[in-house]
């Protein structure tokens, strides 16, 4: 199960056929890990955090991880052909800085 629904993934996308939903849904897995990765989170602390637990202190991890795998997806979207991958790798430890540092 991915935090963002693929519904959620092509509205964000602006992408009305379902022509694409399986490659969105494949890149959308790969944003999801990527930023997990890069956000530092145990497997076990990230399906804490993708819960449906009412835990308000997960609140600003769970904003902050669906924008940073929003904008890890539309990266993957738009740039199939000529990614680069190391700018989108320093561009997420801006965006998970707090996380990646433990202040949230």
């Amino acid at each position: 199960m991915t935090f963002i629904t693929l519904g959620e993934a092509k509205s964000y996308l602006r992408v009305d056929s379902a022509d694409e939903d399986a490659l969105i849904e494949s890149l959308l897995c790969a944003a999801e890990r990527l930023c997990v990765d890069v956000s530092r989170l145990s497997d076990e602390k990230w399906e804490t955090v993708k819960s449906d637990t009412e835990d308000a202190s997960l609140n600003p991890i769970r904003e902050t991880m669906k924008t940073a795998i929003l904008y890890t997806l539309g990266y993957f979207f738009e740039h199939r052909e000529e990614a680069d991958h190391h700018g989108l790798t320093l561009t997420l430890r801006s965006i998970l800085f707090a996380i990646r540092e433990g202040v949230v």
